[in-house]
């Protein structure tokens, strides 16, 4: 069955716009009476079905309302230290498909791309990233692309779990954290840029709570250790 993000839904009825309205009446043609599906991008899902179609707007009556399962019940974010110019956007996209909650783009010492008055823009457009992927991932929500923080105003009480991968921890790994947390029902997790973390970095935000940890034997690249990160940690919790 189509299915198709949609703002506007009440208990009885949907109006879906924009792109998605034009792709329904002029590419797929569906007419009144089709079904399909609807996500209101907050966890819920509807069965509808066509009821009117006009120029720029598809109506719809809505049927059962379910929750999807697609959403994992830990809310995991990632803190995303600046990558090289063209990283981001893939970053954006793989981690929507594997199930993150938002993104968050982070300016550290050793971070090569310095952000401009266009970052903004950027944001518009790695959002819209987002959106594209949670579509093709059939995802329950769309995760959100944050405004731009510095590392050091970053609110690590904010989260039951604090995690930053660390190329220099030896002692506790991933595993071991996740393991010893007690149900943590929200999860940051921290990757550095391209130049790794500053040990000054690191011991700013452990004396505030966060845990540092290994990823193991081998170092990765920036836009490889939030995916792996994300994914044994999205593993780990959700079975």
């Amino acid at each position: 069955m189509r299915r198709f993000f949609c703002e506007s839904i009440t208990n009885t009825t949907a109006v879906i716009t924009g792109d998605d309205a034009h792709h329904i009446a002029r590419v797929l043609r569906m007419k009144a009476g089709d079904a399909l599906s609807l996500c209101d991008g907050a966890g819920n899902e509807y069965d509808a079905v066509i009821t009117g179609i006009t120029q720029d707007a598809i109506s719809c009556a809505i049927g059962e309302r379910r929750a999807s399962e697609a959403e994992s019940p830990v809310k995991v974010t990632l803190f995303q230290c600046l990558p090289k110019t063209g990283k981001m956007e893939l970053i954006v996209q793989k981690c929507t498909e594997l199930g993150v909650f938002a993104v968050v783009p982070v300016v550290s010492a050793r971070c090569v791309v310095v952000p401009n008055k266009d970052y903004d823009k950027k944001r518009e457009r790695y959002n819209r990233v987002a959106l594209e992927a949670a579509k093709q991932s059939r995802r329950g929500m769309i995760p959100s692309v944050l405004p731009l923080t510095e590392l050091k105003k970053i609110d690590v009480k904010a989260f039951d779990l604090f995690l930053i991968a660390y190329e220099d921890e030896t002692t506790v790994s991933l595993k071991q954290a996740l393991r010893a947390a007690k149900s943590p029902q929200s999860i940051a997790i921290l990757i550095g840029p391209e130049g790794g973390l500053e040990e000054s970095e690191v011991a700013l935000l452990t004396k505030a709570g966060a845990v540092s940890v290994s990823l193991g034997k081998r170092i990765l690249r920036t836009e490889t250790a939030g995916l792996a990160m994300l994914a044994q940690t999205l593993y780990e919790v959700e079975t």
